[in-house]
C-alpha cells in the first residue's frame, strides 16, 4: 500500500491527506468549503474553522485518506461495510488488514476497498474501476451469511486477512449494506472476491483461479 501524505496545520489541529487513497468523493468539500477547497492553495486551510467541526467532516471522509494527528481517532460502535455499485467497499469500524501471514498492514477505522482486481494500491481501491468500466451490482445473497442472534455487529475488530493471490478473508463481527435495501449483521468468516471477476459478488467463488489473478 503506497502512501502520499500532505500535512496541513493551525494552532488547534494537523491534517493529513493521503492522496493515494484519495477517490474525489467530496465529502470534505461539500461539508466544510471554507477549510477543504481545491480552487484555493494549499487547498486545506485548516485556520477557517474549529478543530471539532473540522473533525467531524474528516470523519465523513469514507476512505481514511483524510486524517488528524491530535488525538486518536476512535472507531465507531459498529462495524460496517457499504457496497458501492460498480466500486469498492467502504468499511468504518475497528479495522485491521493483515496479510496471509497474519501481519499487521494497516490499522484504521475507515478504508475503501478495490473489488475489481485492477488497482494498482491494493487491497485499496484507486478508482481503477472507472478505467475499465467495472461493472458489479450492490445487491448480495443473504444466504452467503449468517446472522448474528443479538444483530449486534460490534463486539469484535473486524480483520481482514488478504490471501495471496485470492480473497480477502473476513473475521469478526459486521453490518453488510447494500443500496439495494439490504442490511444483515453477521459474524460469518466470508471470502470476499478481490479479482473482480466472481459471480457471486461481493462474495468470493473461486474464479481467481481461473484468471490467474495476482494480489
Amino acid at each position: 500500500m503506497d502512501k502520499k501524505i500532505h500535512t496541513y496545520e493551525s494552532d488547534d489541529i494537523t491534517v493529513e491527506f493521503d492522496s493515494k487513497r484519495c477517490l474525489h468523493t467530496a465529502e470534505c468539500v461539500k461539508g466544510m468549503p471554507s477549510v477543504f477547497n481545491p480552487d484555493n492553495k494549499p487547498w486545506i486551510q485548516p485556520d477557517e474553522a474549529s478543530a471539532d467541526d473540522i473533525k467531524e467532516i474528516v470523519h465523513h471522509c469514507p476512505t481514511g485518506a483524510l486524517q488528524y494527528q491530535d488525538e486518536e481517532e476512535k472507531p465507531p460502535r459498529k462495524n460496517t461495510i457499504t457496497i458501492v455499485p460498480d466500486g469498492p467497499l467502504y468499511l468504518r469500524g475497528d479495522i485491521e488488514i493483515q496479510n496471509s501471514e497474519g501481519e499487521t498492514l494497516l490499522e484504521d477505522t475507515r478504508v475503501a476497498v478495490c473489488r475489481c482486481g485492477k488497482s494498482e494500491n491494493k487491497p485499496l481501491c484507486d478508482n481503477s474501476h472507472q478505467d475499465i468500466d467495472f461493472k458489479a451490482p450492490a445487491s448480495f445473497k443473504e444466504s452467503k451469511l449468517q446472522p448474528t442472534e443479538s444483530g449486534d455487529p460490534s463486539s469484535k475488530k473486524l480483520i481482514l486477512k488478504l490471501m495471496d493471490d485470492g480473497p480477502i478473508l473476513l473475521d469478526g463481527t459486521y453490518r453488510i449494506d447494500s443500496i439495494a435495501n439490504q442490511s444483515v449483521n453477521s459474524s460469518k468468516n466470508v471470502a470476499l472476491c478481490r479479482c473482480g471477476e466472481s459471480g457471486s459478488k461481493p462474495f468470493c467463488d473461486g474464479t481467481h483461479k481461473d484468471v490467474g489473478f495476482e494480489g
